[in-house]
């Protein structure tokens, strides 16, 4: 648990976007941001989608950095 959870929080910290910010932005509770940086509750496929495309109205560059570290492109290929 938590790849999308640790992902989020790097972006809003290295970006300087509020938790509020990113909520108000998606329409949903500041709460339910709160869980997923946290890493208390994984948001769903659907839900990745939504932090994405909320992310790019704000910063489109965060959103690609979401992306790229969600999908941990870095990583080494599993063989």
């Amino acid at each position: 648990m938590g790849r999308a959870g640790s992902a989020l929080r790097q972006v809003l910290e290295t970006y300087g976007i509020s938790q509020n910010k990113l909520a108000v932005t998606m329409g949903t509770d500041r709460a339910n941001v709160n869980r997923w940086v946290k890493e208390q509750r994984d948001p769903a496929g659907e839900i990745i989608f939504q932090i994405k495309e909320a992310l790019r109205e704000l910063d489109p560059q965060a959103a690609a950095e979401f992306v790229r570290l969600y999908l941990d492109t870095d990583s080494p290929s599993i063989e």
